[in-house]
């Protein structure tokens, strides 16, 4: 028998594992947004992948996953219409072809939680951001940039906050 090229078996050996550690499922939960778009995403939710229960023979290229989405009732059969776009941007995401159908459940979405307000900033870095963006010209420019320093300040504040509370 013939020695088989590695790239024949990668997605045979890489597929159960995948599945049996939900990878996949938390990829396409977390960047939903991102892989429908917002229009999309304002309206529907990931549910689950359910994957084949069957096992796939050695050299048997595996059966792709069932993909079930909750949509808003008004807008199931424009998602259905969709429904290959959808599976096809899934997939690009994972980078392998993991999801072959598209099950839709219809039932409320609600809206992704949100983000807790920024933690406020203490006066020294406020007085810092002002004493850095006095000098620029342009009244819009100025409030932008300390909008943008605001930002990010707090943006490290809520990291380091985050990474002192888990203990890394």
């Amino acid at each position: 028998m013939a020695p088989k090229p590695l790239a024949d078996l990668v997605e045979d050996c890489l597929a159960p594992a995948l599945a049996a550690q939900g990878f996949a499922g938390r990829s396409v939960v977390a960047f939903w947004p991102e892989i429908v778009g917002e229009r999309l995403a304002d309206r529907t939710r990931p549910l689950k992948i359910d994957w084949p229960r069957r096992r796939n023979a050695p050299g048997e290229v595996a059966d792709p996953a069932t993909l079930v989405v909750r949509v808003e009732g008004a807008f199931a059969l424009e998602m259905q219409q969709l429904g290959p776009l959808v599976i096809e941007r899934v997939n690009t995401h994972l980078g392998w072809r993991a999801v072959g159908k598209l099950v839709l459940k219809q039932g409320p979405v609600a809206p992704p939680p949100a983000a807790p307000p920024p933690p406020p900033l203490d006066p020294a870095a406020l007085a810092r951001i002002e004493q850095l963006t006095t000098a620029v010209t342009g009244d819009g420019l100025r409030a932008a940039l300390a909008r943008l320093g605001r930002g990010v300040l707090s943006r490290h504040r809520s990291a380091a906050k985050t990474r002192l509370r888990d203990g890394m």
